[in-house]
Order: C-alpha cells, then sequence, then structure tokens
C-alpha cells in the first residue's frame, strides 16, 4: 500500500475515533521533506487532541495504529498523540499522551525531547493530513530546546553507529548544519549539504551514508569523532 493510501486510512481512523477531541494530524518526517524511501523511511505524524485521552480510547488508539502499522512499509509508522496545550505554551520536553512506532507502544504518556525536533519541522515544512492550519496549533520553540532536542539523539551515537551507520553519519551532517547555517534539514539533505561543506576525506564516508553502503568501522569512528568536536566547540 501506498503512503498516500496509510495516511488516508490513518485520517479516517483517528476522525471515527477521536471525534471533535482531535484538533488535526501533522505530518513530519522524510513525507513533509519530500524525501520519503519506502526501504528506509518511516511514516511519521503528530495527533494533536484537546483533552486528555482517557485509557479506554488509547488502547482503541493503539489497536487502529497497529492495524494501520501491518500494510506500512518495513520501517512503520511512528506517532505520537499531544494535547493542543502543550503545543501552544511549549514545555521541554514536551508531555505526550500516546506514543506508537515499531520499537515502542506507550500508553501511559510521558515526556519526549523528540517532540521538540518534530514540531520544528511541522512549522517549517509540515503537511497538515487534518484539521486546524499549524500556525494556529504550534506555538514558538526556543532555538536552544531545538538544538538540545537533536543533540541528544546522537549522545548515544556512539553504541549505535556500527548497527545503523547511514542514519548516525548523516544525522551528525544535519546537526552540523543547523549549528552553523541554523538549517532544518532531513537527513538525506544533511549528508549533501554534507559533501558540499566538510569534503575531503570524509566525502567517501558521507556518500556510502548516502547510498547506505557498508562502511570501514574505522572510517565510521574517525568521522563520529571528528564530527562530535565540531558539533561541540
Amino acid at each position: 500500500m501506498d503512503y498516500n493510501s496509510i495516511l488516508q486510512h490513518i485520517k479516517e481512523s483517528c476522525t471515527a475515533l477521536l471525534h471533535e477531541n482531535l484538533v488535526g494530524i501533522y505530518i513530519h518526517g522524510s513525507i513533509a521533506f519530500g524525501c520519503f524511501d519506502r526501504d528506509k523511511s518511516d511514516i511519521d505524524y503528530i495527533i494533536i487532541v484537546n483533552g486528555e485521552l482517557s485509557l479506554e480510547t488509547k488502547n482503541e488508539l493503539l489497536q487502529e495504529t497497529a492495524g494501520i502499522n501491518k500494510s506500512a512499509p518495513p520501517k512503520g509508522l511512528e506517532m505520537s498523540a499531544v494535547l493542543k496545550k502543550h503545543c501552544l505554551n511549549f514545555i521541554y520536553p514536551t508531555p505526550y499522551e500516546l506514543h506508537f512506532s515499531n520499537t515502542h507502544r506507550e500508553n501511559t504518556g510521558g515526556f519526549d525531547k523528540d517532540l521538540t525536533a518534530h514540531f520544528t519541522v511541522i512549522k517549517k515544512t509540515g503537511i497538515v493530513l487534518c484539521g486546524e492550519p499549524i500556525d494556529s496549533v504550534f506555538g514558538d520553540i526556543p532555538a536552544e530546546f531545538y538544538f538540545d532536542s537533536i543533540i541528544s539523539d546522537i549522545k548515544d551515537a556512539g553504541n549505535q553507529i556500527n548497527a545503523n551507520q547511514a542514519y548516525c553519519i548523516l544525522n551528525l551532517c544535519r546537526i552540523l548544519a543547523y549549528k552553523r547555517n541554523n538549517l532544518i534539514l532531513s537527513k538525506k539533505a544533511g549528508g549533501y549539504w554534507g559533501l558540499e561543506n566538510l569534503g575531503g576525506k570524509h566525502s567517501i564516508t558521507i556518500k556510502a551514508a548516502l547510498g547506505n553502503a557498508e562502511i570501514n568501522h574505522d572510517s565510521v569512528l574517525e568521522f563520529y569523532k571528528y564530527m562530535l568536536g565540531l558539533i561541540s566547540c
């Protein structure tokens, strides 16, 4: 099933389940950036609601999402449900009502730094699947919180970089692009920025990551340490 059909299914399911509590559904990630790859991308979206979700509604929404996920690309769906008041009056880390992904399904709520990055992308290039306009739902997000959010995504990269080389390498590039030029980029665009702005011996590593090719272990670690030095200084 193509992602447009899946998004339509998501829209119909959420509308039927949440009724007037649904503020809107907002697409971020690779679809919003226009670089969706069925083999490597997940379908990222945020559900915004007016009022807190009951445990029964949370369980129903998780079941509906899990059912749709069976027809999704390999990486699946990634969804969070958030109260509108926490989007308009930004809190960091941001509270959420519900989260779903292939690796994590949570119906008790919590706080998530990643939502700051997702909201920032939605404000820049997000897609309204249904509901209120983006500017009426998402308030201002201080730049320092966005930077802390994306930095927190690489704090454990040293342990993950061999398991997901391409993700870590391209993510480091887009973080440096933001630090140097305030650019909010996809991982793919971050890689191309890296090619243009880093160059030299690291071009081979970045090109391999863009092509999702295997990369020499020593080259990966050298790039990781090099990039951390540039990001931290």
